[in-house]
């Protein structure tokens, strides 16, 4: 028999605060070296591509491309998890990650190698997405995999969190970068630095993990002779439902946060409502919100459950983003403050309460694999282009408010999936 829901829900011994603590706190370095590019991308248009009106755009797509290695990583790491161990399966993804970023820092400019130098970054960007494709998935399932069944939602929303420290960092070190060096100086040496910063991080967030216990559910796999060998097929075979679930789950989660939070910068430069200071500084504040928002989310989640909670915020997704996107865009200060600030909410509350309710779908059998097939991939297809889109919708139809009809859209869509999905938190009335 395959386990199911139910099972997985069951106490069991959980880890050391430590673990916990490095593996949550690891998401730091995806969401630095992704905001970094965003910010960093004018810079790294004239570093790697050359001047030119298209440098920029050029850039962009290869970043947007090798955003769909994203899945095929989280398939094959999500294969190491779930057939050799969660640790294992952390460290290598970090050590691939610390190298890909020191390369990056060490590469020729277009000055010193011509068009060979995009490609090379381009070349880099995609390993950095492979490795990626499975760290936030492993991180969730490992923290979920080793808190107290109770608290499991409160432990696993601290993954998101602990990504917007990341992003906060990564615009930090751009601001300091930009107003404190010459732009000459910035292109020469300058845009080295943020990533030799980054490797720095992301090894020594490898240092840390290398202390880090293997995940309980694991080692219980290994003592009852469950793990299975071929982890995606086990998952195809006993999961589908569930894999749409996670699926929808992300659609909601990935749609809110990057056309919610990610595109705002965009959305306010391209609809020439506000400038680049005050764009940067509602982005600043929407991440100081999503730090603030999801603990207390998904403690919420382990309080009422995760359907209620995930019901509610798929509701607001319906019923808000188009007036919150107008504030944005034509209201006053304080509306476009406070635009930024419940649309941050929202988004913050369907990461952190996702976060669980994805991982919790699945037994710890082929959990990783599962997550791929499904939060992953909805993570590519409405992460990794919904903001692209929303620009394109903009542009054909003239209507500035489309990310808002968007997201609603989409909370429509999943909202009856949300509605009819097994309750997965844990009601602490079962017995061991």
């Amino acid at each position: 028999m395959h386990p199911t829901l139910t099972d997985q829900a069951e106490p069991r011994v959980v880890l050391s605060r430590a673990s916990l603590l490095v593996a949550a706190c690891s998401t730091i370095i995806e969401w630095y070296d992704f905001t970094l590019c965003l910010y960093f991308a004018t810079v790294l248009s004239r570093v790697f591509f050359g001047p030119g009106a298209t440098s920029l755009l050029t850039a962009l797509g290869g970043f947007a491309v090798s955003y769909l290695m994203r899945p095929l990583g989280a398939l094959v790491f999500g294969h190491i998890g779930d057939r050799y161990g969660r640790r294992r399966m952390l460290l290598l993804s970090m050590a691939v990650m610390t190298g890909a970023m020191l390369v990056t820092a060490l590469l020729p400019t277009h000055a010193q190698i011509g068009a060979g130098a995009g490609w090379l970054l381009l070349l880099l960007r995609c390993l950095m997405a492979f490795s990626v494709g499975g760290e936030y998935t492993g991180v969730v399932a490992y923290l979920l995999e080793g808190a107290r069944p109770g608290r499991r939602g409160l432990v696993t929303s601290l993954a998101a969190a602990a990504s917007e420290v990341g992003a906060l960092l990564a615009v930090g070190v751009c601001a300091l970068l930009v107003y404190g060096l010459p732009t000459a100086s910035v292109d020469t040496w300058g845009w080295r630095l943020p990533f030799l910063l980054g490797a720095v991080l992301a090894g020594g967030v490898w240092l840390a993990r290398s202390t880090m216990q293997e995940s309980p559910d694991f080692e219980r796999q290994q003592e009852a002779g469950t793990v299975p060998t071929s982890p995606l097929r086990h998952t195809l075979r006993y999961h589908r439902p569930a894999i749409l679930r996670t699926f929808a789950i992300s659609a909601l989660g990935s749609i809110t946060y990057y056309v919610g939070i990610t595109y705002v910068p965009t959305f306010l430069a391209t609809t020439g409502q506000r400038g680049e200071g005050e764009a940067l500084g509602l982005s600043t504040i929407a991440a100081f919100v999503v730090i603030l928002v999801t603990p207390f989310v998904g403690l919420l989640s382990d309080r009422l459950g995760r359907k209620p909670v995930l019901a509610v915020l798929a509701g607001a997704s319906a019923l808000l983003p188009i007036t919150l996107f107008s504030l944005m865009r034509g209201g006053s200060t304080q509306q476009a403050v406070l635009g930024a600030v419940v649309l941050a909410a929202v988004a913050g509350g369907v990461s952190a309460v996702g976060a669980a309710a994805t991982a919790e779908q699945f037994p710890g059998e082929g959990r990783l694999s599962g997550l791929a097939l499904g939060a992953t991939a909805a993570t590519a297809v409405f992460g990794g282009l919904t903001p692209f889109l929303a620009e394109l919708l903009i542009a054909r139809t003239g209507w500035p408010l489309v990310p808002g009809a968007m997201i609603a859209l989409v909370a429509l869509l999943v909202l009856p999936v949300l509605l009819t999905m097994p309750e997965t938190a844990f009601s602490g009335k079962r017995t061991t």
